[in-house]
């Protein structure tokens, strides 16, 4: 055993000297000062831009108020990895010493500072995405995103939290430790963009990039009150990510934007789509801009409050509902649809998943302790087949849970043949979903579909080591590929959000076992404990439809109203527990 307590001190070793690192160079990081920093976090990308512009500001006062925050926004949530403070402070000075002699912006983000989730590539800097074996190996080139953005001249200040294997919505591993929600301590940002939500939602960059492979833009921007947008696959440069699974492309990841204002998305995609990086010149992204929409005066929405795996809460319903509510006070039609067969979706996802038993997702984990947070993930592949099948007739025939049981029974390894069924029954899928929700004549077209994120807002630290099964909300339209938004609409109120008599007599057909993990005695719904944690709602798009889900969301926005979400939303006050940042090693 030498040779495992070797690694096992090794592993520590590195910890260490990350941890180490990122404390020096938060220390480049002024202190905040309301007084002289506040003006710079209350404008968006957009106003930065502006008022850059207009030389009332310059790069780098608004960088050293955005650097400020950041380190509050680390020492709150934890939520940072790679820290560039000292050479974004470099770049800012190079940019206003060029804007001072040119009088020429360098791009449409002349001056924002930004942050990327760890898994992009920046120059000279690990992309370890919480892996000790991936430590001290750092970058040689800037991922396609990384470059892009800085050619349009927005400066990079840090690399932000992850889960373990990136197969989560709790962003805790072993090298960073776990974030911690802005808005409440008790809960998780998500994931596996969780940093980059927390982060943003705090006021520590002007705008962030995540990726998208079942959730992980959505969830993170839903749980933590900010605005995200997944494309469909082919709208944004993918290269110089890194991720634990490369080859698994049947579900296929995509980098997106994400921020404090819908505004600010559409800067940024118009920035990103279509832009390839060199290596890429005959790949993805399609070389396709971002194009310009009109709408219709009247738009015609979809919605649903329930997506038939578990029944949406009392607080996910309401964020829905006042959706709808206010579009149709703003003159659109809005009808209740029935959901895409969200279950089949995630019997599909978990199949396709876990056809080689996780293996591959899970080698990199070497001396590193195994997260709680993929235990149900990766359940069904570690069960042996005998055990597996008892306990899957079991919860059909004794327990009644037909939904639990199917989604047991797909997730296990499967030979390679039966990976192609799967993955042709996706496609059949995705066209079946697309026609249903766009397609015939014989009922008026709808703009866009409203959907709930999750079944409940935000879990509390460790809920996702069972409730992984919450993510079929989002990872529905990863299967089918849809471009999906993200806007905030309410917070969790403890007395209008409670489990009335009439919300439980109300259908759901949702799993059993999943909404008594949720909604008992002891479940993971518990509106007073989560009392003003935001609850968003998804806005689905068509097909090739990015720009019209931008311009929807600028409608929804419009029709909700000032709600206390945006830029200058947070302080460090406002976090319910108070800082208590989980860093240790876990």
């Amino acid at each position: 055993m030498w040779f495992f307590t070797g690694s096992q001190k090794s592993s520590r070793e590195k910890i260490q000297s990350k941890r180490a690192r990122r404390a020096d160079a938060l220390k480049h990081a002024p202190a905040f000062s309301a007084e002289e920093h506040q003006k710079y976090l209350n404008a968006t990308a957009t106003q930065i831009v502006e008022n850059v512009q207009a030389r009332v500001w310059t790069a780098s006062a608004v960088l050293d108020a955005y650097l400020a925050r950041a380190a509050q926004a680390q020492q709150a949530t934890n939520c940072l990895t790679e820290v560039f403070f000292e050479e974004a402070k470099e770049e800012a000075r190079r940019l206003d010493a060029e804007f001072a002699e040119t009088g020429i912006l360098k791009g449409p983000l002349h001056g924002v500072p930004i942050s990327v989730k760890d898994q992009f590539n920046v120059k000279g800097f690990d992309s370890a995405i919480g892996y000790t074996q991936w430590t001290d190996k750092p970058a040689e080139r800037d991922a396609a995103v990384v470059a892009t953005l800085r050619a349009a001249g927005a400066i990079v200040i840090a690399k932000t939290n992850v889960p373990q294997t990136l197969l989560a919505f709790e962003s805790c591993n072993p090298i960073w430790g776990r974030t911690l929600n802005p808005w409440s301590t008790a809960h998780t940002p998500g994931g596996s963009t969780g940093g980059e939500g927390a982060l943003l939602a705090a006021d520590g960059a002007a705008l962030g990039v995540g990726s998208d492979v079942g959730g992980s833009i959505r969830i993170p921007a839903g749980y933590c009150g900010i605005y995200g947008l997944k494309p469909a696959q082919g709208r944004v440069a993918y290269a110089g990510s890194v991720g634990p699974n490369p080859g698994f492309e049947a579900v296929r990841p995509v980098a997106g934007p994400m921020g404090r204002s819908v505004a600010d998305l559409e800067r940024t995609a118009r920035v990103l789509f279509g832009e390839r990086d060199g290596a890429e010149e005959y790949s993805f992204p399609a070389p396709i801009p971002y194009r310009d929409v009109t709408l219709p005066g009247k738009l015609r929405f979809g919605y649903y409050l329930n997506d038939g795996v578990v029944k949406g809460s009392p607080a996910c319903h309401r964020a829905v509902l006042e959706t709808v509510e206010a579009l149709r006070k703003a003159g659109h039609e809005c009808v209740e649809i029935d959901p895409p067969d969200v279950t089949q979706a995630l019997r599909l996802f978990t199949g396709i998943t876990a056809a080689d038993g996780y293996e591959k997702l899970t080698q990199h984990l070497g001396p590193d302790k195994r997260e709680s947070a993929l235990f149900l993930v990766t359940l069904g592949p570690r069960l042996p087949s005998l055990v597996r099948t008892f306990a899957c007739w079991v919860i059909r025939n004794f327990i009644g849970d037909t939904k639990f049981a199917s989604l047991l029974a797909h997730s296990h390894r499967i030979p390679v043949r039966k990976y192609y069924d799967y993955v042709a029954d996706k496609l059949q899928f995705e066209q079946q979903t697309r026609a249903s929700l766009w397609g015939g004549s014989s009922k008026p077209a709808l703009d866009a579909v409203l959907a709930p994120v999750q079944a409940i807002p935000a879990l509390p630290h460790g809920g996702c080591d069972r409730l992984s099964p919450l993510a079929c909300s989002t990872l529905v339209y990863n299967v089918v590929d849809s471009p999906v938004g993200v806007v905030p609409v309410t917070r969790v109120d403890a007395t209008r959000d409670e489990l009335s008599d009439a919300w439980r007599s109300a259908p759901g057909n949702g799993s059993k076992l999943l909404e008594a993990e949720i909604y008992g005695p002891k479940g993971a719904y518990n509106p007073h404990a989560m009392e003003g944690l935001p609850v968003s709602v998804q806005i689905v798009g068509q097909p090739w439809g990015e720009e019209k889900v931008l311009a929807i969301m600028h409608v929804v926005d419009a029709a909700l109203g000032p709600r206390g979400f945006g830029p200058g939303s947070w302080a460090p006050s406002k976090q319910a527990g108070g800082a208590q940042v989980s860093d240790k090693e876990e």
